[in-house]
């Protein structure tokens, strides 16, 4: 899973890692991709290269027969999912975006925060996102960009990253986890990533840190999910009164907005969020 959230216009020393981590993956998995699978397993590598790909590269990097790529790739231009460019590279077809871009702007949560996460955008000078769990991860279902600054966070609306290692996962977390047992049931037998030395990898660490989200209301990412970045998450109750639907997070870079400014702000924060930010519990009438 690529990071995602690094410097706009730096290079990314994990970006090359990343690709070829994933490549090998596809690679590993390769032997066992038939017919469909195959089909989905090149569409999903499409979708990391937003210039295009050779037919050459996209071979090596599924690890199958050059005509069997080439097969899913007709089948995905037949069905508007794939399409190629004059020089001859595959990319994401035009049916596809659509179909994204239709399913990510008909959602309620996206309509109604944005505007929120817009103000709070410029109010900090950061980037504002608004993201669900998934299983072990968060994904990015909202962004805003500050309108000015030179340096930027380059999250993108579809991107993941590690629950554990994130403001807005651990805000979420926080509220499905509440008891050591219930976060070793979560981890499971798969080892949590230490993204930073600030990770909490470990059940109890994790723990510790959701209680202190559920006492004090609100999660923060101290440079746990990639150095010189850290932020500030609150639950949205966006389509249920009683639960979260998901967190939003004020993410800054260190140097630009330290995170006790965020701290220090976030009865602002919730104020913005209005009403979306409380649970909304039914009014039980009075005992006569």
């Amino acid at each position: 899973m690529e990071h995602t959230q690094t410097y706009d216009g730096s290079t990314d020393p994990d970006e090359g890692n990343s690709r070829q981590a994933a490549a090998g993956s596809v690679r590993a998995d390769s032997s066992r991709l038939v017919g469909s699978d195959r089909v989905l397993a090149v569409l999903k590598q499409l979708a990391r290269y937003p210039d295009g790909v050779g037919l050459e590269e996209l071979t090596r990097v599924i690890g199958s027969p050059k005509p069997t790529v080439h097969r899913a790739l007709g089948a995905l231009r037949r069905a508007g999912l794939a399409d190629q460019d004059v020089r001859g590279r595959y990319l994401l077809g035009d049916e596809f975006l659509r179909m994204a871009f239709a399913h990510h702007e008909a959602r309620p949560d996206h309509v109604r925060l944005r505007p929120l996460l817009r103000s709070l955008a410029v109010r900090f000078g950061e980037t504002a996102h608004y993201a669900v769990l998934d299983g072990r991860e968060v994904v990015y279902r909202a962004k805003v960009d500050p309108p000015a600054g030179a340096v930027r966070l380059t999250s993108t609306v579809g991107g993941r990253n590690p629950a554990h290692a994130t403001g807005v996962g651990k805000l979420l977390l926080a509220h499905e986890l509440e008891t050591l047992d219930a976060v070793r049931q979560w981890i499971g037998g798969t080892p949590l990533e230490r993204r930073t030395p600030q990770t909490r990898c470990t059940a109890e660490e994790l723990h510790r840190e959701l209680e202190t989200t559920r006492r004090r209301g609100y999660a923060v990412d101290d440079q746990e999910n990639e150095p010189g970045v850290n932020c500030l998450a609150l639950p949205v109750y966006a389509t249920s009164p009683t639960s979260p639907s998901g967190a939003v997070s004020v993410s800054a870079l260190t140097y630009r907005t330290p995170l006790q400014s965020l701290v220090d702000a976030v009865d602002e924060i919730r104020a913005t969020l209005g009403p979306l930010s409380e649970p909304h519990r039914p009014v039980r009438p009075a005992t006569p």
